[in-house]
């Protein structure tokens, strides 16, 4: 199969992928997707180093005990985050990026998310500073291309931004959702948080005291960043009884993962290789609307966990 140079010549590691289904489809078979995150994780040169972050996760408590609501955790399971702190430097773009879509949305889920012109073009500029301007992202890119997926950049650009961005009802018809607001700034539905699986708006909300760690029920077997961790918290009066994330990875690594998950195993289980291990992520489809041809956007995304 010949490839075409796509975005400045950046099409790398061909080893992992396999020939196109001549009937129509395409071929993305569990070893691929271990392999293609393989190297994601190795492409990632924006995730935290043990110097940026420290992580205190203090109680380990068994799954049993994840609806108690009980407060294991004198400490902040984030105390320091030196990224974050640097958000203006032009040398860390993804954040910046991630951080300026993150306080455009009403948590409450029956209200519907209006946005400015402005918001709109920080949607825009997070998915493409993301997966146009880092190896990460060019990466996932020419993977799903080879694999007939998509068969343009800007066509792959366009249909993140809407199973990602594009709105939906989650309550009382209103357009009060989207696949980044649940699983990336978190929503409160029936009493309790919903969605919440990035872990730089955890530690931001945590450093404002708007959250409060209680403890983890699960530790991935990672030893650097980064990491997998399932938390039980309290968001200014909601509770999550498990809200798992992959802790210390950059905006772009993140996104790409449940992009990657959410492409190739829309409604189920996604099985990743980070470092070696494996890391199961689980998808699902919103089956009520859809936008374009019939496609359906993302209803979540999270790490599984035991």
């Amino acid at each position: 199969v010949a490839v075409e140079v796509v975005n400045c010549c950046f099409i790398s590691l061909i080893f992992h992928i396999k020939i196109i289904d001549l009937s129509g489809g395409s071929v993305v078979s569990d070893a691929d997707i271990k392999s293609i995150s393989q190297v994601l994780f190795t492409l990632d040169s924006n995730k935290a180093s043990a110097s940026q972050l420290i992580l205190e996760p203090q109680t380990l408590i068994p799954d049993s005990q994840t609806s108690a609501q009980t407060d294991h955790a004198p400490k902040p399971i984030i105390p320091v985050f030196k990224v974050v702190e640097m958000r203006s430097s032009s040398s860390l773009p993804t954040y910046a990026a991630l951080l300026a879509v993150l306080d455009n949305y009403r948590r409450m889920t029956g209200q519907t998310e209006a946005f400015t012109q402005q918001q709109l073009q920080e949607q825009e500029h997070f998915v493409r500073e993301t997966m146009s301007n880092t190896e990460v992202g060019r990466e996932l890119f020419a993977f799903l291309y080879t694999k007939g997926v998509y068969s343009s950049e800007e066509e792959f650009l366009q249909d993140l931004k809407m199973m990602w961005f594009g709105l939906y009802s989650r309550s009382n018809g209103q357009l009060d959702s989207s696949g980044f607001e649940h699983i990336f700034a978190g929503e409160v539905k029936g009493g309790k948080v919903s969605g919440f699986h990035n872990w730089i708006q955890f530690y931001l909300l945590e450093k404002r005291g708007q959250l409060n760690y209680y403890s983890h029920s699960f530790n991935g077997p990672w030893t650097s960043y980064p990491d997998v961790l399932g938390m039980q918290f309290n968001w200014d009066g909601y509770y999550k009884q498990v809200g798992s994330a992959v802790i210390g990875c950059s905006p772009e690594f993140d996104f790409a993962l449940y992009s990657l998950c959410y492409i190739t195993r829309p409604g189920k289980m996604c099985r990743l290789s980070l470092g070696g291990k494996e890391l199961r992520i689980q998808t699902y489809t919103w089956d009520k609307t859809t936008y374009g041809d019939g496609k359906k956007y993302i209803g979540s995304a999270f790490p599984a966990t035991p």
